[in-house]
């Protein structure tokens, strides 16, 4: 019995053509254009199958053992290792350890792993399957849900130094309604922006902003939070407490996306407007900004699922000092003073107590510079800053201060620092130069 030659669909489909042009059914020519190859190499199709039948139509090497195949002692030997000494190694570390035996077994990560699984031997990692992820969907009416971010650039092309832009987002139909430069993104910066969106639009509902220690504490609660049940908050944080606006923090920059991606636009947009304008400060940069954002939210800006607005109207009654400021609660010492970062600030005596030594009060650090110390929602005294403009966390300009500050008027400068003093030179004749047994010069 004649061997059997299994045929793919292409060679069949080369044996119908030969066997069509012995028949005269078809020319050489167009059988060539048919099998897309060259009326030579077809003729040579035809020649093979006149001397060895159809079996010369198969490919030459089926059947044949590749030449770089893994022999099977090989394969045993991986298969043993695997089992007894590299039994918990995945394959990329298995693959590493075996090139570096005393007799070393090379092969490729992908062929270590085929080996494996068709022996039965999974990967000793367990991976959990990707979890499916889907576009979310914006939030339906304008001022539900603000993103906000700071993003550190070279807004100013080496014309001036590096700032921080701050800013926020609507998800409902991508406004910018507030954004400031600063010279570093801090607390003050957000308050500013906060401050626009609160004033010239209304409350939103929600803020989304990243687990920046400027939105999320990372301090233990004291004992005395314990007791009340409260948590470390910061200045944003005890901000939107209470303006009613609830804070959420993102897990990963892709979460706020949107306002990720406005960086990128303004990256790109915004750097121009400041090119052409000359910007080279932080001041000019401000105006630019303020000039530039009505024609950003007029190209960018799209319709929202739902008309109308979620933002509440700033009510009347409330004064927007009393809020966007930073608060710090301090105890009175015995001589009438309130320490704050590392200054002695006099609180003198007053028409209802003479004295306020161990009162609990509120010291309110204002955009303005400003700070005031609060008893029971009064006013005690105020001390105005030496240098107007918003102020950093933490810090009362100037820097340090003389005591006491005197209150309501202007604090003091920071006073001078003395010039080095020049190392005094010996004279060549000086006793530190002559040896000890050198006498004296007359």
């Amino acid at each position: 019995m004649e061997n059997k030659v299994t045929l793919t669909m292409k060679e069949q489909h080369k044996l119908r053509m030969v066997i069509d042009y012995e028949t005269g059914e078809v020319r050489a020519q167009r059988a060539a254009e048919l099998l897309g190859i060259s009326k030579r190499q077809f003729r040579r199709l035809v020649a093979a199958y006149r001397q060895g039948g159809i079996a010369a139509l198969a490919h030459g090497n089926r059947g044949s053992v590749p030449a770089n195949r893994i022999s099977e002692l090989v394969r045993q030997e991986i298969l043993r290792l695997a089992k007894e000494t590299y039994r918990d190694y995945n394959d990329c570390h298995f693959t590493e350890e075996l090139a570096e035996q005393p007799e070393p077994i090379v092969v490729s990560r992908s062929t270590l792993r085929r080996i494996r699984r068709a022996a039965g031997q999974g990967s000793p990692r367990k991976r959990r399957a990707p979890g499916y992820r889907s576009r979310r969907e914006r939030y339906a009416q304008a001022g539900m849900l603000l993103q906000t971010d700071g993003s550190r650039h070279d807004w100013l092309e080496g014309r001036g130094p590096w700032l921080t832009l701050v800013g926020m987002i609507d998800d409902a139909n991508n406004e910018i309604p507030g954004a400031c430069f600063r010279e570093e993104e801090d607390a003050a910066g957000y308050f500013l922006v906060l401050q626009q969106v609160c004033l010239y639009k209304g409350l939103p509902q929600a803020v989304y902003a990243d687990q920046h220690t400027i939105f999320q504490s990372p301090s233990q609660p004291t004992v005395e939070q314990e007791l009340y049940g409260e948590l470390p908050r910061t200045q944003f944080g005890r901000l939107v407490d209470e303006l009613g606006i609830q804070l959420i923090a993102a897990r990963s920059p892709q979460a706020k996306g949107r306002i990720e991606r406005l960086w990128g636009t303004l990256q790109d947009r915004l750097v121009k407007e400041l090119r052409k304008a000359g910007a080279c400060d932080l001041e000019t940069a401000n105006r630019v900004l303020a000039a530039y954002l009505p024609k950003f939210n007029a190209r960018f800006q799209v319709e929202a699922a739902e008309p109308g607005s979620a933002y509440v109207p700033w009510p009347q009654e409330c004064d927007p000092l009393d809020y966007f400021c930073f608060k710090y609660t301090r105890t009175v010492t015995n001589d009438n003073t309130v320490p704050f970062n590392k200054h002695r600030l006099q609180i003198p005596p007053g028409p209802q107590r003479k004295s306020y030594a161990k009162a609990r009060v509120e010291l309110r650090h204002s955009l303005d510079g400003s700070l005031a110390i609060c008893y029971q929602g009064q006013t005690l005294v105020t001390f105005q800053p030496a240098e107007p403009g918003p102020p950093h966390v933490g810090k009362f300009q100037p820097r340090s201060l003389p005591i006491p500050v005197t209150p309501g008027g202007p604090v003091p400068a920071k006073p001078t620092p003395k010039a080095p003093r020049k190392p005094t030179i010996p004279a060549p004749d000086h006793p530190w130069r002559r040896p000890l047994w050198a006498k004296k010069p007359k």
